[in-house]
């Protein structure tokens, strides 16, 4: 779009009338688009620049036949002539570059230079994960957080409302009943200033929760291990040993975590050999681990489980070892299906 403001300096000549600006020439070339049914994205531009188009385009009355022609082929010239197009400031350059250079020399060059990320600001308020979405509701006032509420998709909307303690929650609730006069100028400056915010946190480290960290760790470790960490870690802090048990996705978790219908996607991407050292192993353990071992029997094909029942039998006592690591490659496997979205698991919230 930005071709249109920037049409060539040498104007079309009309005979006995006064050359055409550039910018009078983008509105004639926006409002013949507009004509043929193009869809032109004209919310990409500056405020200043829809503002002040706007204005062309409602003082301008006609112009004749071959002037249009004229600015039409000027502009396609212009247009066919264009080698390569930069972003022209530092804002255009960032966000073309958005994933391609270091996080923190991207955060640092904005605040540098005082560009805040282009966009709707409610696009991006909305793509945060219900727990940073629930901070920052706690954090500003009850008309505020209505507007938000308002504004996020209805689903994560109730999901943070869940999250919120009884009192905070009903307020919240009222006040989105007031929100009628509300103008969208007020929404907008909202909208950016809660941006604003977001652009102005710390840039993070990690992008996980210690809990889960902590959690993907100690799926590797063997079920002893993991047991004496989470007791110990119970003794110095409950509510993150809690955390850490619901971020944990063991062999004994398949039942309660993993959907039925995935089971199939399971065996297949799990050698048949490991499968039913595994399951050969996970039998002889405890009471969950041998109900997992059911759960995947009974949700695998009756030809499959016949032929991984008999390899099962075959080993006989598996040593310890062996059996975690076999225990360990099935989780694994559905850990690397939960991680290129091809299934997901049950959250432990939902049970």
């Amino acid at each position: 779009m930005s071709a249109l403001a920037a049409l060539p300096a040498p104007a079309v000549v009309r005979p006995g009338k006064q050359p055409l600006s550039r910018k009078a020439k983008a509105a004639i070339i926006v409002q013949f688009l507009l004509n043929e049914g193009a869809d032109v994205p004209l919310s990409a531009l500056p405020d200043e620049y829809q503002a002040e188009l706007t204005m062309l385009l409602g003082n301008m009355r006609y112009i004749d036949r071959e002037t249009l022609n004229a600015v039409v082929e000027e502009f396609s010239n212009e247009l066919e002539s264009v080698g390569l197009a930069f972003p022209g400031d530092m804002a255009g350059a960032l966000n073309a570059l958005d994933g391609k250079i270091n996080a923190h020399t991207a955060h640092r060059l904005r605040k540098e230079a005082g560009v805040r990320q282009t966009g709707d600001p409610w696009q991006r308020i909305n793509a945060l994960d219900v727990d940073r979405l629930r901070a920052l509701v706690t954090s500003e006032s009850t008309e505020i957080a209505a507007v938000m509420m308002s504004k996020i998709d209805v689903g994560k909307a109730a999901q943070v409302l869940a999250k919120l303690p009884g009192d905070k929650a009903r307020r919240i609730s009222y006040a989105v009943s007031m929100t009628t006069g509300v103008t969208p100028d007020a929404v907008d400056r909202i909208g950016i200033s809660l941006a604003a915010q977001i652009d102005a946190e710390p840039l993070k480290a990690f992008k996980t929760r210690p809990d889960e960290r902590l959690g993907a760790i100690l799926n590797y470790s063997n079920t002893a291990v993991r047991e004496e960490l989470l007791q110990n870690l119970e003794q110095e802090d409950a509510d993150f040993a809690e955390a850490v048990r619901k971020a944990i996705f063991t062999f004994a978790n398949i039942p309660e975590r993993l959907n039925a219908i995935d089971v199939p996607k399971i065996t297949r991407d799990v050698p048949p050999d490991a499968l039913a050292m595994a399951m050969a192993a996970a039998s002889a353990g405890s009471d969950e681990e041998r109900k997992a071992v059911e759960f995947l029997y009974a949700n695998m094909s009756k030809r499959l489980g016949e032929n991984i029942r008999e390899e099962a039998a075959n080993f006989g006592e598996v040593k310890a070892k062996n059996g975690e690591a076999a225990m360990s490659a099935v989780v694994s496997a559905i850990r690397d299906l939960v991680a290129v979205g091809e299934i997901e698991l049950v959250s432990p919230e939902d049970e």
